[in-house]
């Protein structure tokens, strides 16, 4: 079975894996329809009322329920974005591993300029955030928006260390890594493929499908822009593993600056709407662009070379051309 896929173009590659990624699906809900009620006695229209219940009372959401919750969430994430690529990269290759790009340790400094890009990007991602909850949207869809805010934070509860770095796993170290895994690791490789004239709008495309399969679209902007970084980054370098860590510090800051606000060691609240000024905005995208820039600069040659650039027939200098 390894490898079988290697002799097919990349348009019928990425057919196959959508084909994959369609039958894990089917398999997630198989489970959650009749599998998970019988071994917790919930189904997951049961934990959702009580889920609602409890936020329409300002209850606690009861400890059982938020436990099967989260099994769910991490399931989720284990089965639908996780399991498909990793499938598909022993279906397309007889190394997996360099398919993928985890074959190789990345080296500090570019692990601290990822780092620097996700960071500094904050304010310019927060304010389009800003913008995109401007936009016209229906009363029920921003209802629904209520909703997933609101489930995020029955998750995000942290009243101890253990349930902190629960969460970091759940929300961070798992996400990050089955999530680059398919939009990064093959969705974005396949599009460059495809298109190997074009890298950055495959890059950008990738992007897309990775906010607009999230379903929310109050945010599906800054999500975006998180995305296209993430890609830059994996693009530029031919290392999985920086936009692992890049998306793992994104989701983790997050996770941990809620706790310390829970913990009241900080006063904000970092999931409260707060606006981000224009100008602070305008020195994020800067200072971003020269990451990224710098970033570049920094790969070297031999990790760029990785069977990366050669295989989408592209190098740096295409940008912009």
């Amino acid at each position: 079975m390894t490898g079988r896929l290697k002799q097919y173009p990349p348009s019928l590659q990425f057919a196959a894996f959508v084909g994959l990624f369609l039958i894990f699906i089917v398999l997630y809900v198989f489970f959650l329809a009749f599998v998970f009620p019988l071994i917790s006695g919930y189904s997951l229209t049961t934990l959702q009322s009580e889920l609602f219940n409890a936020e329409e009372t300002l209850s606690p959401v009861p400890p059982k329920v938020l436990g099967y919750l989260k099994l769910t969430q991490f399931l989720y994430t284990l089965v639908v974005y996780l399991l498909p690529p990793i499938f598909f990269a022993f279906l397309v290759d007889n190394r997996p591993g360099n398919w993928l790009r985890i074959d190789q340790k990345p080296r500090f400094l570019p692990v601290i300029l990822a780092f620097l890009i996700m960071t500094v990007a904050i304010p310019f991602v927060s304010y389009t955030g800003d913008w995109n909850h401007t936009w016209p949207f229906s009363p029920e869809l921003r209802k629904m928006e209520e909703h997933t805010a609101a489930l995020t934070r029955t998750l995000l509860d942290m009243p101890d260390i253990s349930s902190l770095l629960f969460n970091l796993v759940l929300i961070a170290v798992l996400p990050a890594i089955a999530e680059e895994f398919f939009f990064r690791g093959v969705v974005q490789r396949l599009y460059i493929k495809m298109m190997p004239a074009m890298p950055w709008l495959a890059v950008f495309i990738a992007a897309i499908c990775f906010s607009a399969i999230h379903m929310q679209w109050m945010d599906f902007i800054p999500r975006l822009l998180l995305g296209f970084l993430l890609g830059a980054i994996y693009y530029l370098s031919g290392n999985l593993w920086l936009s692992i860590l890049g998306h793992f510090l994104n989701n983790g800051l997050q996770v941990l600056l809620v706790y310390l606000h829970q913990a009241k060691i900080i006063k904000t609240d970092p999931m409260a709407d707060s606006p981000t000024q224009w100008y602070i905005a305008a020195i994020s995208l800067a200072l971003t662009i020269g990451a990224i820039w710098l970033f570049d600069k920094q790969t070297m040659p031999g990790e760029k070379g990785h069977d990366h650039r050669d295989d989408f027939n592209d190098n740096i200098e295409s940008i912009g051309k």
